[in-house]
């Protein structure tokens, strides 16, 4: 009786393997089969080629992540209650006629 357990669990395994395998395969080829038709019809219309691309902003990722650790990092308490007050520049908080700059600019040499 285990050997036939055995088999039968083995031959639906396979089974399973084969079914997947040839899923995988079909939307592989129906993927390259739309891709090819729309090169084709590019270049029977004149127009370029062009790839497709996802459209992943990774600015837009970094900057929601930013935006949520700036609210918990230590010493940002005090900004957050005076932003409703103060107006908001560039990510930064305007306090009277001073404004938070990270940056120091520096004249460009040339050699």
């Amino acid at each position: 009786m285990t050997l036939l357990v055995r088999w039968t669990v083995r031959i639906f395994l396979l089974a399973a393997a084969t079914v997947f395998f040839l899923s995988l395969l079909a939307a592989a080829s129906l993927l390259a089969l739309v891709w090819g038709a729309r090169a084709l019809w590019a270049k029977l219309t004149g127009r370029p080629v062009t790839p497709w691309v996802m459209g992943v902003n990774p600015g837009a990722a970094w900057s929601s992540v930013y935006r949520a650790r700036t609210a918990s990092w230590p010493g940002q308490g005090a900004a957050a209650e005076s932003s409703e007050e103060a107006p908001r520049h560039r990510g930064g908080i305007l306090r009277g006629n001073q404004e938070i700059v990270d940056v120091q600019p520096r004249e460009i040499r040339e050699h």
